[in-house]
């Protein structure tokens, strides 16, 4: 006799599901039936479904994009994008950063393709570490973001009171329990005061 049951995956979050050769317009339609939480799709075929953050990792979002915002306003040459951004990369992966700064003149151009998400990578991320967030999986995320072209990347982790900084062509840099991290590169002159997020 077959038993049947109702399988709501929402109830199951965070859920990975392996979908292979996912199409721009499948992974779109899965964002619909799940518009309370955050879908990435990693290079190898990997569909994530996040459930929203819990409040204080949101706060400490808020502090980092807020930070971020306040300086590309005074620079006035890049645009900002939160957590609920997603970007598609050349790599087919679509990955949402919890802060991303780009340039508004690359933007403009890649928009041009005409394509709701172009194919497009911000030169600077932040990413956050949650309490449920394995660092091996954020770490693999951090090495993609850098693969597809991503100039800068932080992985700011509470947990362990540190910053690893990814740059292209680089080792990794490791800073315990800072004050502040100092941009450079693309956003040299950006200062985070890590008082609050770590």
């Amino acid at each position: 006799m077959a038993v049947h049951a109702a399988f709501n995956i929402a109830t199951f979050l965070p859920a990975t599901l392996t979908a292979p050769e996912l199409t721009e317009d499948q992974f779109l339609a899965l964002c619909e039936k799940f518009p309370d939480s955050m879908l990435e799709y990693s290079r190898d075929g990997t569909l994530i479904i996040m459930p929203p953050s819990d409040p204080e990792t949101g706060a400490r979002t808020s502090l980092l994009v807020y930070a971020l915002v306040d300086w590309a306003k005074k620079t006035g040459l890049g645009t900002v994008s939160g957590p609920d951004a997603g970007f598609r990369f050349k790599d087919r992966s679509r990955r949402s950063p919890d802060a991303a700064w780009y340039n508004k003149e690359r933007w403009r151009k890649a928009k041009e393709s005409g394509q709701p998400f172009p194919v497009f990578a911000p030169e600077f991320v932040i990413e956050l570490r949650s309490p449920n967030d394995k660092i091996w999986l954020l770490q693999e995320k951090m090495e993609e973001y850098i693969d597809n072209g991503v100039q800068l990347a932080w992985l700011i982790d509470p947990a362990e009171r540190t910053v690893t900084i990814y740059r292209s062509g680089r080792t990794l840099e490791v800073l315990s329990n800072p004050a502040t991290v100092a941009g450079e590169g693309p956003v040299v002159g950006f200062v985070l005061n890590l008082d609050g997020i770590l």
